[in-house]
């Protein structure tokens, strides 16, 4: 089969296409044949080894994980003795980041436990695009269950995967969202829901005294005082990514800021795959739907993992297999 195969940190083009052997699934595994993927930033970390925290996860001078990737959508193709939930030909999608990744390849095994059946209302291109994303979101906002009809909330970091889903999400309720991301992509923001846009470039959303109930990160890229001063009472932050130095900082002072005020800010740790099979029926239910950057193609994958790493994407960069 075909794989991209990541030998060494570094950048994208790097990355080789090379002929490798199909696995084989263990007693609690299945054999997915992949039809679609998506470039995630667990890609462009994984990649360059970068933040160092890779490293230590993962290999310190050469990478342990050969087949990047995190989200699919594919087709069975063979079951192991002890698999009881699935079938050969069903359609099903997933986040491999608890899997060991793999997903830049025609084939891949995925245990059991993580696999959920893709919405029958969705082509493999478009469930590809939902899985981490969609997580992220779903566990950043939906999970949490403070939403309440009336609040105000921004998005950082709207224009991509995370952002265009959780604002179809939130959509849901009578409440009133703000993203921020790139001019080039408010246009499309406005598309898929946002009530008002943001550029980064020209405004800082900390420095204008507007204050918000709840706000979902992305990026991670400013001190976590200005976010506690960007919140209302009883407010809410959480980041589901970002630098590094940053969420480290928002988990201490974080900690620090809720202990001594009425506001709440918060690290997402995701949980791969929980809470997909209700993101699902969100999709059947004609609720949510992916805001695609794509399809592009197989050797291409080096290419977009840079794009994605420079912010130039809108929604979720999606590639047949």
């Amino acid at each position: 089969m075909k794989a991209i195969i990541l030998k060494k940190y570094g950048l994208p083009n790097n990355l080789k296409i090379e002929e490798v052997s199909v696995p084989n699934p263990k007693d609690s595994e299945v054999l997915v044949r992949i039809h679609s993927a998506s470039i995630n930033d667990w890609d462009w970390g994984l990649v360059r080894g970068k933040p160092f925290i890779i490293r230590l996860l993962y290999g310190l001078r050469n990478p342990k994980i050969k087949i990047p990737g995190v989200d699919i959508a594919g087709k069975i193709e063979s079951i192991g003795n002890k698999v009881r939930s699935f079938s050969i030909g069903d359609e099903v999608y997933c986040d491999l980041s608890d899997s060991g990744f793999g997903g830049f390849a025609q084939y891949v095994c995925i245990p059991e436990k993580s696999i959920t059946k893709k919405p029958v209302n969705l082509s493999f291109n478009e469930s590809a695009a939902i899985p981490h994303a969609g997580l992220l979101a779903y566990q950043g906002i939906m999970n949490k269950g403070k939403l309440r009809a009336g609040q105000k909330i921004l998005i950082n970091g709207a224009g991509g995967g995370v952002g265009t889903l959780a604002i179809q999400m939130l959509k849901q309720f009578e409440v009133e969202v703000t993203g921020v991301d790139t001019g080039e992509k408010l246009d499309m923001m406005k598309s898929v829901g946002f009530d008002h846009v943001i550029d980064y470039k020209k405004v800082d959303f900390t420095k204008t005294g507007k204050k918000y109930d709840y706000i979902l990160d992305t990026k991670s890229n400013r001190s976590a005082f200005k976010y506690a001063r960007s919140l209302n009472k009883n407010g809410s932050y959480i980041t589901v990514g970002g630098m590094l130095n940053r969420l480290f900082e928002i988990q201490l002072f974080g900690s620090i800021i809720s202990i001594f005020s009425d506001k709440q800010l918060s690290v997402l740790s995701l949980i791969p795959n929980k809470g997909l099979d209700q993101i699902s029926r969100l999709v059947e239910e004609g609720k949510i739907k992916p805001v695609i950057d794509g399809p592009y193609q197989f050797d291409e994958i080096p290419d977009l993992i840079q794009l994605l790493g420079e912010g130039k994407h809108k929604g979720k960069i999606v590639v047949e297999i």
